[in-house]
């Protein structure tokens, strides 16, 4: 499917992992705050409780510092699927290792092992593992099966789809494409945009099975002849004009845009009858040889590369 086949490729072009300067900024950030608020409800609760004896207000204490400290970031991950204030300032986000969404429990282990790499030894152990780790992750990461990536990355040139040869212009009027998905979309334009990039054996690896891919979204047989990467260009151009036939078909406007209105229905005049006029005599054709059988296609309509 298309999740296999663009995963390799999302790590390196999608997903950007962060590294130690922004995500120590992000946890001083989500520290400052987090301290205050701890600070400001301590005072509260010194107050609240001066007339406990002293157990009542180690446990108070103990109590609040787990909640606030603990508690509070495992909740705002968790809420907000790895956007803390921090991370959000920062531009960051905590995901799984496979892109999706963090859950409670991966937010637990990483407020678990925050409170002996960052509270503890200060940082220390963290600094040391990101600057380790290929990726930039520290033990709660690694323990938590998760990845602190870039949310706001710059902006870079977004590359034309190469156009498809002429012979296939306009050869796939008739297509339906709505049922294939937005992902398949991304990958065919991802493909196409980097194919002269790629290593020849992999591009027309790649071309294959996203035709092949294609084709079953679409339900109408493969095309003939036609090479997986130019079948792929021509299904886009297709769909690119679609677009932009839609987008700009001529709507109904009011007087003044240069536009005539339409022609108030009358009488439909009656036409005579033309007389059907039999068709000529065709001069006989010269016998064909015959031509040789030409092997059946593979199942998925596009041959792999050799």
């Amino acid at each position: 499917m298309v999740s296999d086949l663009v995963t390799g490729d999302a790590v390196v072009l999608g997903l950007r992992p962060a590294r130690l300067p922004s995500r120590g900024l992000a946890i001083l950030l989500d520290l400052a705050v987090y301290v205050t608020g701890y600070v400001l409800i301590s005072v509260g609760l010194t107050m609240a409780t001066a007339s406990l004896d002293e157990a009542a207000r180690a446990a108070v204490s103990v109590a609040s510092f787990l909640l606030v400290l603990v508690g509070v970031p495992i909740a705002v991950e968790t809420l907000s699927h790895g956007r803390s204030l921090g991370k959000l300032a920062c531009g960051l986000r905590v995901v799984r290792d496979d892109g999706g969404p963090i859950r409670f429990r991966h937010a637990l282990v990483r407020g678990a092992m925050g409170i002996v790499e960052l509270m503890l030894t200060f940082g220390s152990i963290a600094c040391i593992a990101s600057l380790v780790s290929v990726r930039g992750r520290r033990l709660g990461d690694v323990f938590a099966g998760t990845l602190v990536v870039r949310e706001r990355v710059p902006g870079t040139r977004v590359m034309p789809v190469p156009p498809p040869p002429p012979w296939l212009a306009g050869r796939f009027t008739g297509l339906d494409l709505s049922a294939v998905p937005d992902g398949l979309w991304l990958a065919i334009r991802q493909y196409l945009t980097r194919m002269n990039q790629l290593d020849p054996q992999v591009g027309a690896a790649m071309a294959v099975r996203l035709a092949d891919d294609l084709v079953a979204r679409t339900g109408a047989p493969p095309p003939a002849g036609v090479p997986a990467a130019a079948f792929l260009m021509a299904v886009v151009h297709e769909r690119q004009s679609r677009d932009a036939a839609r987008a700009f078909r001529p709507s109904a406007v009011g007087p003044g845009h240069g536009f005539s209105p339409a022609p108030v229905p009358g009488p439909v005049p009656v036409v005579a009858p033309v007389p059907y006029a039999a068709p000529a005599p065709v001069a006989p054709v010269a016998p064909v040889a015959p031509v040789a059988p030409v092997e059946a296609p593979r199942a998925g309509g596009f041959a792999p590369p050799a």
